[in-house]
């Protein structure tokens, strides 16, 4: 018998870039990805931004056939954008899909490496499901944040990995690509969070489908131009959800554990 061989993608890999007031950073970083990937095309997905970064999107989607653009109608959190993504790639035949943010902090020179690494097979002949760009692996490295906000980072991702039992070290990375099967295969229908736990939620959902996750070093830069969305009250309301569903995996048989987590995560709306 013959080898089976998976058919190309009809699209190709697809970068997801979600925007809410960053004109001033949306040109540059969308040119840094098509140099970067030339063969990749771009989705941003933009919530009503009212300084105008939706229609300075619609102008590179005008002068770019490989760019697109998702308008959405209201700022309802990096997560719904996301998912909103993820639908409209998958309904086109992109694949990979990568998550990257607009404010240049994840450097688009450094896609190749998470798409390289989705073609590397371990031992057994099984290539990666999904691939995240890691700050806190060997190689891995953060660039002009205050200690304060390098330890918070380091501190909610080992949080997370403690409560959940996530084999990752960056848990809250947002950095990430993932094969069109595993979006597929995560049941997205159950992902509700919306803030700075989304990225928990997704690397948790992936690990209880039995996904191979694998993380690859990236050096993270903090944004030169425009006011970050992070707060502290964003973060706290995401250890919040972490601590919920962490007490649902280890107070609860394992089945009870899965079906108390999924309705937490239904009760979200961060």
């Amino acid at each position: 018998m013959s080898a089976h061989v998976e058919p190309p993608s009809p699209q190709g890999a697809l970068v997801v870039i979600p925007t809410f007031d960053e004109r001033e950073n949306l040109a540059p970083i969308v040119a840094r990805v098509r140099a970067a990937a030339p063969a990749a095309s771009v989705l941003v997905v933009d919530d009503d931004s009212p300084d105008g970064t939706g229609v300075l999107a619609d102008e590179l989607a005008a002068a770019d056939a490989a760019v697109h653009v998702l308008h959405r109608t209201g700022k309802e959190g990096l997560g719904a954008a996301y998912l909103a993504a993820f639908d409209w790639a998958l309904e086109r035949g992109f694949d990979p899909i990568v998550q990257l943010d607009a404010d240049g902090s994840h450097r688009p020179e450094q896609l190749p490496d998470l798409l390289g690494a989705l073609e590397l097979a371990d031992a057994s002949g099984r290539r990666p499901d999904v691939v995240i760009g890691s700050r806190w692996v060997p190689g891995g490295s953060i660039v002009n944040w205050p200690r304060r906000r390098v330890w918070l980072s380091k501190a909610g991702s080992s949080y997370a990995r403690w409560m959940l039992g996530l084999p990752v070290r960056d848990a809250t990375a947002g950095y990430r690509a993932f094969r069109a099967d595993a979006l597929r295969a995560l049941h997205l229908e159950d992902v509700h969070t919306r803030g700075y736990g989304f990225q928990v939620d997704m690397t948790w959902h992936a690990v209880m489908a039995g996904l191979s996750v694998v993380e690859v070093p990236i050096t993270f830069v903090e944004r030169e131009r425009g006011r970050s969305k992070m707060s502290a009250g964003i973060v706290l309301e995401a250890m919040g959800r972490v601590t919920g569903w962490g007490i649902a995996r280890r107070f609860r048989r394992p089945g009870q554990a899965a079906t108390a987590a999924s309705t937490e995560r239904r009760r979200s709306r961060a």
